[in-house]
């Protein structure tokens, strides 16, 4: 009897003792795991903050670039395909494989300004191009895909489905030709090319007033949703200054394109009278107060006050001979025309798409844009022509007239006018 009670002590007390312990163990485990995910916790914070490690990780992160690049380019005057390519980076048996592809087509031998190539890069080295295309009209463009077997290109003719078709504006010019025309729907650069066509002989700042109005006829590029997705040529144009009319015909000569007035005289002259659109004659050439100085002195130059950005064009054909910082100048382009004239255009906010030092422009080109570099109190060009290496006085220079049609070719030229006239009586009509 008394063993047997004995022995239920025991039980208990092992049971309890045993309690305890399980307890006791889960606990322990408990702690343990709070006090390892703590120190997990605390070293992964450590961790973070080892500035090494920072700098590590930042500088792969910034040093990350995508593998693949397009590179889009527009043709300027002067170039060539060769000249394109030579621009990126691929190797040189990449270019030699490209360029005997490229020359078998004939049809992209005289590249047109404005048209396009286009580049798909694969970076990793050695850099190869994966596919390439090239604009031979504005409906037209080839396409150069990488065979991946043959490592050679297949050629693809893509065919925009574009309509061409001719637009007529019409306005009065309240506060600018530029902001007149936007309002009746012209696109801005059919607006550049109308002013640098009329630079050659209208000031716009002076010689345009209040409730003077414009014409103009040119070539839209529609696509089957009738959206403009390009321009091309005025065919017309007509600017009525105190209500006398100035028409001009488009009329292709030696294989270009010119504007020509009712007598059959070229528009073009050696330079253009103003080299910038929308701008007010804030500053003319001679005797002035200097606004940072405060001395008396000669200006010589013409100062046309604009909005930071408004595009400067080159006044007439020549080569770049100075395209750099000009101290007081700041930003300033200087250009060659022939070995009587040159030019200064001073102040740029920046140059233009692929202008430098020994490079050609063309008349009305885009040669930068109007800032407020140097010594300045405000945006403005700071023009300047150079005569013998005199400076002049650009609104009082007198030059020749463009070309002159004659025989054959002025009896074409009247056929021409005729037609126009009539082809812009009916797009009236239809208004």
């Amino acid at each position: 009897m008394y063993k047997l009670k004995l022995r239920k002590l025991i039980e208990k007390y092992f049971q309890f003792i045993s309690f305890l312990l399980l307890v006791l163990l889960i606990v322990l485990l408990i702690s343990y795991n709070s006090f390892h995910k703590k120190n997990q916790t605390d070293l992964f914070e450590k961790t973070l903050e080892n500035i090494y490690l920072k700098n590590t990780v930042n500088s792969i992160i910034k040093n990350l670039k995508p593998r693949f690049e397009t590179i889009d380019y527009k043709i300027q005057i002067g170039d060539t395909f060769e000249k394109v390519l030579n621009k990126t980076n691929i190797s040189k048996n990449e270019k030699k494989k490209i360029l005997k592809k490229v020359l078998k087509l004939k049809l992209i031998n005289n590249l047109k300004k404005n048209h396009k190539i286009s580049f798909k890069i694969d970076k990793k080295e050695p850099v190869k191009v994966l596919e390439f295309s090239i604009q031979i009209s504005k409906t037209k463009s080839i396409q150069f895909i990488k065979n991946n077997i043959s490592d050679e290109f297949d050629t693809i003719e893509i065919e925009k489905n574009l309509k061409q078709i001719l637009a007529y504006k019409e306005a009065e010019i309240t506060s600018s030709l530029y902001s007149s025309a936007i309002e009746v729907g012209v696109q801005p650069n059919v607006i550049i090319d109308f002013a640098r066509i009329y630079g050659f002989q209208i000031d716009f700042q002076r010689d345009i007033w209040k409730n003077d109005s414009f014409q103009i006829v040119y070539e839209t590029f529609v696509d089957q949703n009738g959206k403009i997705l390009e321009t091309g040529n005025i065919i017309y144009a007509n600017l009525v200054l105190q209500g006398n009319e100035n028409p001009l015909y488009i009329f292709k000569v030696n294989n270009d394109y010119d504007h020509f007035d009712n007598f059959g005289k070229s528009i073009r002259k050696s330079l253009m009278k103003t080299p910038i659109n929308g701008a007010r004659l804030s500053s003319s050439f001679g005797m002035r107060k200097h606004p940072i100085s405060g001395f008396n002195k000669i200006h010589q130059g013409t100062d046309f006050a604009a909005p930071i950005g408004t595009p400067i064009m080159a006044s007439g054909d020549g080569k770049i001979v100075k395209a750099r910082w000009c101290g007081g100048g700041g930003n300033c382009i200087k250009i060659k025309h022939n070995s009587t004239y040159s030019t200064v255009y001073a102040h740029m906010s920046k140059f233009g798409k692929n202008i430098k030092e020994g490079k050609k422009v063309k008349q009305g080109q885009i040669i930068g844009y109007v800032g407020s570099t140097g010594m300045s109190t405000g945006p403005h060009l700071h023009y300047v022509v150079i005569e013998n290496g005199k400076k002049i006085n650009s609104q009082k220079l007198k030059l020749p007239s463009g070309k002159i049609l004659k025989g054959k070719e002025r009896e074409l030229f009247e056929v021409n006018k005729i037609k126009i006239n009539v082809l812009k009586s009916e797009l009236i009509a239809k208004k």
